[in-house]
């Protein structure tokens, strides 16, 4: 293979180095996967590296599967011994194989934030914590945070000596670690956690590792936690033949895309590399194949007044492309108004694709103005970070049966389904099998088998032992490995009459969980059709979807605008990108500009920041709102101060108000949470820049994108329908078209939909087209 040819100067370099620590500075949309990919390649075909010595590492499983399609088809014969994987699935899959050295079964159950809270209001109770003054969620975050810093609950407690409030957390801690090892379960911050301690504890485990994997990659390395990094250092220790230590790790990473402190990151593991691993080779990637050129200079222009980075500044050979507009909005309404506007212009006029756009913002409560605006336009969107297909009730309650199949030690999801659906198992009775259990330290399921000799359950006996045979006999069916996932999954809906109860409820909610199991049992054969296994285990399918991300989720192919957080952003890519939100006190936030280490925190969301503005390809469109009305308060906001430190040439300021003075002078009420002092035209920490003028009325910037007035856009004589006729929506599917309303130079069109009901929409947003 070519690979001088095939990479850049810098790119080629880092593919082609051989031994020791490699630091690769990859800045967005560099190529830092392609290069991954070819090193690996060059690994193999140059240097002779046995693909079962490579472990190449990333943060999300839709990056993984990325990396491994392309090392699958670079590498061809033999890239099926590469592990190439995320961190958490990479320990799954080493504690499936050794867990048994610290205690634990290898069928462990794997707790998604649902469980863990479940079991955490049991500790509470069992210690009798006030959760008024000790929220669960504040008790998961703390223990979190210890384990990413490899805390034991007995390193907790003697660091907590003398600290009333830590004191509490490591006693709630300690019960929590005893209640997940009595339920052989984990929670997804132990799967890092416990590989380490198993490292530490079995120097057997540690040097098979360390012997199968001679080269490691890591990918997103600015992610990584203490724990990660602890992690990393433990396995890349090899030694060569003349009995020197190696460190063959390769990361790439860039310090101005970490910005998942909030979550335990440390960007110090990439500031300080070199001084961790001496001898670190360093390479930068600075040219970027994704965006135009002044879509970088703005990105660029932000990051560079962080003052804590490694010095590097993107560059790129892509066109100069149209200026990043700024729009700042009377209010939250106008500005997802205009935004909508732009979205159905570029639909229509220059032939975009719905999903060509996303809208990205800071927190999760802005996506509201935005989904009534395009529900009310006909707009169809997905919203990334919403309810979790794998946390709704119905997806729960089929894989608790499962869980307990492949682990009936786990106490959390036996209780969740012992009386689900409704086979006459009361509370009461439930309380007292659970009091048995603990009084005679055992598992809530061995209670189970114990019924009918325990005092004040005889009612529930034989209600009890029929949902125990049912466990018993579909449990044995799971040992054999005679079953498929699909059959046992089919055997306990018909048996647990499940189905059937749902569909006697005869309500639209019913109607829906219907649809989301049929969803989840696609699932199970698509799992079951990739599989390589004849017959998949039931542990290796309860093992993927735990460790299923909202993001994975993610089909950019769907004909849909997406709308996420920039947390969620990142990896992402769009042609059309609206950064949406950009006021003091909402980005950044208001948290961040008042704490109590301001400059660090500002330099995190001034790293979000960029890495919003790097999601774009083609066209940047920065939004924001005046007034704003947050938590049942109307705020009044000034630009965000990101905006202040884009050079004034390298922006087109649009104004959908521009009425009023200078719309950078903005009159905020005392006393308004995220109140600064008033900007009076624009200065910035990194170069003083003119007071910015005011011309189109849009987030693109007048005829750039928009241009037409919409409420004309698609008029009566566009329509080839009438009352009678059957239309399609791009969301709806088809309909009878009801009735038709004049109104001005549109219609309102009333149309029944086979599977939605009666709708009314505006002819020139509802695109209806004749079937």
């Amino acid at each position: 293979m070519d690979y001088e040819n095939l990479l850049n100067p810098e790119q080629y370099q880092a593919v082609i180095h051989n031994k020791g620590p490699l630091l690769i500075l990859a800045g967005a949309g560099s190529g830092k996967t392609r290069v991954l990919t070819y090193r690996i390649a060059y690994l193999i075909d140059e240097i002779g590296v046995n693909p079962w010595n490579i472990l190449a590492l990333t943060f999300t499983n839709k990056a993984a599967a990325e990396m491994r399609s392309r090392v699958d088809d670079i590498v061809g014969y033999g890239s099926e011994s590469i592990w190439v994987s995320t961190f958490h699935s990479t320990c799954v899959r080493i504690l499936r194989k050794y867990i048994d050295h610290i205690g634990y079964d290898s069928n462990f159950t794997i707790y998604d934030a649902a469980d863990q809270k479940t079991l955490m209001k049991e500790v509470c109770k069992t210690l009798d914590i006030d959760t008024k003054r000790y929220k669960e969620a504040f008790l998961l975050h703390a223990i979190s945070s210890a384990k990413d810093n490899l805390l034991s609950p007995t390193e907790y407690m003697k660091q907590a000596q003398g600290d009333y409030p830590k004191e509490v957390v490591a006693k709630v801690y300690m019960e929590y670690q005893k209640a997940l090892k009595k339920n052989n379960a984990v929670d997804f911050d132990d799967l890092i956690y416990k590989t380490v301690e198993l490292f530490r504890n079995s120097p057997e485990a540690l040097e098979y590792y360390r012997n199968r994997f001679k080269y490691i990659l890591v990918d997103e390395y600015q992610d990584t936690n203490h724990a990660q990094f602890v992690l990393i250092s433990m396995l890349a220790h090899t030694v060569n033949e003349a009995g020197d230590v190696e460190h063959n790790l390769c990361v790439v990473g860039d310090d101005d895309q970490s910005i998942y402190r909030f979550r335990g990151a440390d960007i110090s593991n990439i500031l300080d590399f070199e001084k961790k691993f001496p001898d670190t080779k360093v390479i930068k990637l600075e040219q970027n194949y994704r965006s135009t050129k002044n879509i970088i200079g703005c990105a660029n222009e932000v990051i560079r007044c962080n003052k804590d980075r490694k010095a590097k500044a993107l560059w790129t050979d892509n066109e100069e492309g149209e200026l990043v507009s700024f729009t700042m909005f009377p209010n939250a309404k106008a500005e997802a108004k205009g935004v909508a506007d732009a979205i159905i212009n570029g639909n229509r006029e220059h032939n975009t694709s719905y999903n060509d756009f996303a809208i990205l913002y800071r927190t999760n409560a802005q996506s509201r103005y935005f989904e009534e605006e395009f529900v009310r336009r006909n707009i169809p969107y997905k919203l990334i970070g919403g309810q979790n297909f794998y946390g709704r009730k119905e997806i729960k309650d089929l894989l608790a049966y499962l869980r307990v199949l492949n682990n009936p030690e786990d106490d959390i999801s036996l209780k969740r389904i012992i009386n689900v659906p409704k086979r006459g198992i009361g509370q009461t009775t439930i309380n007292r099998l659970e009091e048995y259990s603990k009084d005679h330290d055992i598992s809530f399921y061995t209670a189970l088998t114990h019924a009918r000799s325990i005092e004040g359950v005889s009612r529930g006996v034989d209600k009890i032992e029929g949902f125990v045979t049912l466990i018993e006999f579909t449990k044995q069916k799971v040992l054999s490995g005679a079953y498929k996932v699909s059959e046992i999954m089919d055997e306990l809906m018909e048996d647990t009459g499940y189905i059937e109860e749902l569909k006697l409820e005869n309500t639209v909610e019913a109607q829906t969980r219907l649809e989301y199991i049929e969803e989840f049992l696609n699932k199970i054969i698509s799992f079951e059709d990739e599989s390589d296994d004849e017959v998949p285990s039931l542990s290796q399918f309860l093992e993927e979807v735990s460790l299923v991300a909202d993001i994975d989720n993610y089909d950019d192919n769907e004909e849909t605008v997406v709308l996420m957080t920039l947390h969620g952003s990142k990896g992402l890519e769009f042609p059309y990108v609206f950064l949406a939100g950009m006021e003091d006190g909402m980005f950044p936030s208001y948290r961040s500009i008042n704490s109590e280490t301001p400059e660090e925190d500002l330099s995190e969301e001034r790293r979000l920041c960029y890495v919003g503005i790097t999601r774009a390809r083609k066209r940047l469109a920065l939004t924001g709102a005046k007034e704003r009305m947050v938590n049942g308060e109307t705020y009044y906001s000034k630009p965000s101060r990101f905006i202040n430190e884009i050079p004034r040439y390298m922006l087109k300021i649009n104004s959908d108000d521009n009425k009023g003075g200078n719309p950078y002078t903005v009159n905020r009420s005392n006393g308004v949470p995220g109140a600064v002092p008033q900007l009076k035209g624009v200065s910035s920490p990194a170069t003083s820049k003119p007071t910015p003028s005011f011309s189109s009325t849009t987030p693109f910037g007048g005829n750039v994108f928009l241009g037409k007035n919409m409420s004309t856009a698609n008029s009566s004589s566009a329509i080839n329908y009438t009352v009678g006729d059957t239309v399609s929506h791009i969301k709806f599917g088809t309909g009878k078209v009801q009735a038709m309303d004049k109104d001005g130079n549109d219609y309102t069109v009333t149309v029944e939909f086979d599977n939605y009901g009666i709708k009314k929409m505006k002819a020139s947003f509802a695109k209806l087209k004749l079937v």
